[in-house]
């Protein structure tokens, strides 16, 4: 099993920046993909970024240029920069992991950002 706590949400001002962490413990030498998911009031659950055990990335077209994800694989921590931070990124994001045949999440984090 694999453990995965996300921090960092909050309420910001269109512009802002903000950035996401989330720490993953219990057998994480499983885990090879990790990344962020972010589900709005309403509508369903979006994959936002991921990123591979070597570095390699992919971002939704919504967030290209606005959000970078990193990875400490010695930490076993995903982390998610926002920048220019847009209302319509206002959701719940969510931190997941791939590993040892599973899908693992985290619990949420809410960002709301103001117009």
């Amino acid at each position: 099993q694999v453990q995965l706590v996300e921090s960092g949400g909050g309420l910001v001002q269109a512009g802002d920046s903000l950035k996401l962490s989330c720490a993953a413990s219990g057998d994480t030498i499983c885990i090879s993909n990790m990344g962020w998911y972010r589900q709005a009031p309403g509508k369903e659950r979006d994959l936002v970024a991921t990123i591979s055990n070597g570095g390699s990335t992919y971002y939704a077209d919504s967030v290209k240029g606005r959000f970078t994800s990193s990875r400490d694989n010695a930490k076993n921590s995903v982390y998610l920069q926002m920048n220019s931070l847009k209302p319509e990124d206002t959701a719940v994001y969510y931190c997941y992991a791939e590993g040892c045949g599973y899908d693992f999440w985290g619990q949420g984090t809410q960002v709301t950002v103001s117009s």
